[in-house]
């Protein structure tokens, strides 16, 4: 709790900042954060290795014409970005505000004031029996009004040094925004290429078991095999076309998820992306990046930082409050009762007035407003930090799934070939009678798995990249200097 400014102290204090003309408060310095390099980087380096695409545009690596059709269409139409623009706005719009609290006003003014004046008021009383006195009367005034409020403790600058911050810290969420729409829209893309690759492997495997069901008929015609083998291959059709509807819907509501980024109502685009394409490959990722360099560049933690700095100068506001606050006000113009006599020498009339306000017996509560603003700050440096070890736990979590899911597909591509040699030899053995039919349905039932499998695994990894991206800060152009460090 902040003591209570003895008289003797504030007449001081007052006299040195008149002197000075200083603003009250502790200056901001952005905090220094220390952390070590990322430990999955390598992981990263080993796995998706060449040039990387440039960071800002990191979308064109996956070399996909349609992805980079579709994240541009999200980044121009994208509602949501629309409205973090509109924020921007706003926020650019207090600042101006605030900063213009600085300046004197001038206003023009003219008024008009027609009364019917009591014959039993004070003046009614008095004039109601001199020679010619009228009960209606007029006053006309008009001129050009200025106030202004001198800021000797710094408070209005302050403010207004809070509300750039507060305006930088919105640009920076609206960057934030952007590289959300970019990384969902990207994602969203991958999981539809995925789905269509999932129904062709399960399209395909129905043909495939309707196939080995025509061979079980024509060896069940020779008596070769019974109505129990049919119906085993019957029911392997329809396990394989059971797959297809779940495929389905997770393809529609990708399809209407993405339409709804690029601003359309969901079926705008179906059309667009109703030919399959193949999944995206992972491109390189510039994984040498060191902590400082991804909180330099992360719009959140951009954002966290100018929120803590606006918490700072509003210190500097509320400690202002302990002192005096003067302010002029002036008017330049005339006033008459007659309309005609209104613009004359006679009706010319000044005003200069000067006003002193002090909370000398209110210092109780400005004592709990800076308490409040420095537990404001405080509340505001924990989410600084928090932010920051929360990006750092973004990147070590999309590293580690990106560089694990790569490896995955890897093991897969050679599970799959296995599998699919071993399901041929297997249709092959039962076509020559040396196994029985539950041999072909144990390797087809394990091939489709794999296929399906292996094509989620691949969509899984090109959105990990994605991922990787997104927690890297990639997706905008980070201006030069950083805004981070703009006022530190």
């Amino acid at each position: 709790m902040i003591a209570k400014m003895p008289m003797r102290a504030g007449v001081s204090a007052l006299a040195a900042l008149l002197l000075a003309g200083c603003a009250v408060g502790p200056d901001y310095h952005r905090p220094a954060i220390s952390l070590v390099p990322f430990h999955n980087a390598a992981r990263v380096q080993r796995v998706a290795a060449g040039q990387a695409a440039p960071l800002d545009r990191w979308w064109t690596g996956f070399d996909d014409p349609m992805l980079f059709a579709v994240v541009r269409r999200a980044l121009a139409l994208n509602l949501d970005l629309a409205a973090s623009y509109a924020r921007v706005a706003q926020a650019r719009a207090a600042a101006a505000a605030a900063g213009a609290e600085l300046a004197p006003t001038v206003d023009f003014e003219a008024t008009d004031i027609a009364q019917h004046q009591s014959l039993t008021s004070p003046l009614g009383t008095l004039a109601r029996g001199l020679p010619g006195y009228n009960r209606d009367q007029h006053e006309y005034s008009i001129g050009p009004a200025a106030s202004w409020e001198i800021d000797l403790a710094g408070g209005l600058r302050r403010n207004a040094a809070a509300a750039r911050d507060e305006a930088e810290a919105a640009e920076a969420e609206q960057a934030g925004t952007r590289i959300s729409v970019a990384a969902n829209a990207a994602d969203a893309y991958i999981r539809i290429r995925g789905d269509q690759a999932r129904l062709a492997v399960a399209r395909d495997q129905v043909e495939t078991d309707r196939k080995l069901l025509g061979l079980v008929r024509t060896r069940d015609n020779l008596g070769l095999a019974g109505a129990r083998e049919v119906a085993q291959a019957q029911a392997l059709i329809e396990q394989a076309q059971s797959s297809i509807p779940p495929l389905r819907i997770g393809l529609e509501a990708q399809l209407n998820r993405l339409d709804v980024l690029m601003g359309a109502q969901p079926g705008t685009y179906a059309k667009m992306l109703a030919v399959p394409g193949t999944i995206p490959a992972v491109p390189a990722i510039g994984a040498d990046d060191t902590p400082l360099d991804v909180l330099r560049r992360r719009p959140d933690i951009i954002a966290a930082e100018r929120h803590l700095a606006a918490s700072n100068e509003r210190i500097g506001a509320a400690i202002a409050d302990y002192y005096p606050k003067i302010s002029l006000s002036g008017i330049l113009g005339f006033d008459s009762i007659s309309a005609n006599h209104l613009f004359t020498q006679q009706a010319f009339q000044p005003t200069l007035t000067g006003a002193i306000r002090w909370r000398l017996f209110d210092f109780g509560k400005v004592d709990a407003e800076v308490a409040a603003a420095h537990g404001a700050e405080a509340e505001a440096l924990a989410k600084y930090r928090q932010a920051a070890l929360k990006a750092t736990e973004d990147v070590e979590n999309a590293f580690m799934s990106l560089s694990q899911t790569i490896q995955r597909v890897a093991v897969l591509k050679q599970e799959v070939a296995s599998l699919k040699r071993s399901r041929d030899l297997s249709a092959q053995a039962y076509r020559d009678g040396a196994i029985p039919l539950t041999d072909v349905l144990d390797a087809d039932r394990q091939l489709l798995a794999a296929r399906d499998a292996l094509d989620a695994s691949r969509a899984d990894a090109a959105r990990a990249a994605v991922q990787s991206f997104r927690a890297l800060g990639g997706g905008w152009d980070v201006p030069a200097p950083q805004v981070v460090a703009s006022r530190s």
